[in-house]
């Protein structure tokens, strides 16, 4: 009976004109995204879409995406409508919070022209989106950019008058059981490029083993690719219950109050975690404790780094980050720099290789045009000139 209701909604909806999917929605697009499946109709709550989710929501195979706020409100240029458009997901704007009351988690929903249906009742309007109308928004966003970085500097003001006993002299850092002094360490956030940029440090993450430290979603980056964290931090409502296991030490990032989310699903794990609260980002957070900690070096996976990335994010939390970057310094390296530098490096592997090839060589060639002792004492001169070659490569 289940079956043939369900063969007589697929024949229904073919027969109906626009795009048919179900409804999944949240207001935090952390938490959505983890639920969302191939063909879904995302609804989220997030003015000014940035790039970061954007890929994310591609990445889980969206059909539609239904924005309760307008994707470029026109403060500053964002990348997260062009990103879904160039990758053929509709994007209905502006549809109103009325939405979140209108649709259930798991509805079928149908997107026709600038109108989104549940069933034959029409559950919201909005303002569809293409790639005219995201270029022409993004134009009008471009012109009122000196007003965004004007408030960019305020914003940087004030942050560092609340947050300048932790970013000068470290008060309020919690003591943590992960040592990271003379050691590289890995943040990895999902973010920006995470996925290719974690796959060119490969081979850097097996030489040289950095502390891995997945923040907020990041944990599940790591888990998914086959690591385990030394250290989780972020939001822990963003982490599922198997990272948070695996994790060998687990801090939740509070806000400003000392207010934690999901603090009570951690602690129903058996889980106690180290709490540090601070007003800027879970990324921010884990980069403060990592240089509290003296290594050698941070590289950073899925963070924004550049000034462009900056502005697309458009939150609070800007002006935490740059100046965090700012304590740290040199230290501090994207990952995209990284993989550079790494891929110039001659390995001691290679040079192991090297020389056993030589020697193979030096053998073949004197024992098939010398005899007796002559070309065991050559023998020998050529194996401390490789020696001392060798030690020449490796000071």
């Amino acid at each position: 009976m289940k079956l043939a209701l369900r063969q007589s909604h697929r024949r229904r909806d073919a027969e109906l004109p626009g795009i048919i999917g179900t409804a999944r929605l949240d207001r935090r697009a952390g938490r959505l995204l983890n639920r969302l499946n191939a063909g879904d109709i995302a609804v989220i709550d997030i003015a000014d879409l940035d790039r970061s989710t954007a890929d994310a929501l591609v990445a889980a195979g969206v059909s539609v995406v239904v924005n309760a706020q307008p994707s470029i409100s026109g403060r500053y240029p964002n990348l997260g409508p062009e990103v879904l458009v160039a990758h053929d997901v509709a994007l209905l704007d502006a549809v109103g919070t009325e939405i979140f009351a209108e649709v259930k988690e798991g509805t079928r929903l149908r997107l026709d022209g600038d109108v989104l249906y549940v069933g034959d009742r029409v559950a919201a309007r909005g303002a569809r989106q293409d790639a005219d109308t995201i270029r022409a928004a993004m134009r009008a966003a471009k012109a009122g950019l000196s007003a965004q970085l004007q408030a960019f500097a305020a914003s940087t003001q004030q942050h560092m008058e609340r947050e300048k006993e932790l970013l000068l002299d470290g008060i309020g850092l919690p003591e943590l059981s992960t040592r990271f002094r003379g050691r590289h360490v890995l943040l990895v956030a999902k973010g920006y490029d995470y996925k290719s940029d974690l796959r060119a440090l490969k081979h850097y993450i097996r030489e040289f083993r950095p502390v891995l430290v997945g923040v907020d979603a990041g944990a599940d980056v790591l888990r998914d690719a086959g690591y385990q964290a030394d250290l989780v931090i972020g939001e822990l409502d963003l982490i599922s219950d198997a990272a948070l296991r695996e994790a060998a030490e687990v801090v939740a990032h509070a806000d400003h109050h000392g207010r934690v989310t999901g603090l009570a699903r951690v602690q129903d794990l058996r889980i106690e975690p180290v709490v540090f609260a601070s007003s800027g980002t879970s990324e921010d957070a884990a980069m403060l404790l990592a240089d509290a900690g003296s290594p050698r070096l941070i590289v950073t996976v899925g963070m924004r780094a550049t000034l462009e990335e900056f502005l697309d994010a458009g939150r609070g939390g800007i002006a935490s980050t740059v100046l965090t970057r700012l304590k740290i310094g040199g230290r501090l390296v994207d990952a995209k720099a990284a993989a550079q530098l790494f891929q110039t490096r001659v390995s001691a592997v290679s040079l192991v290789l090297l020389a056993v090839s030589a020697v193979l060589a030096i053998v073949v060639v004197l024992v098939a045009g010398l005899g007796g002792d002559s070309y065991q004492h050559l023998l020998a001169d050529g194996w401390d000139h490789l020696v001392s070659w060798l030690r020449g490569l490796l000071s």
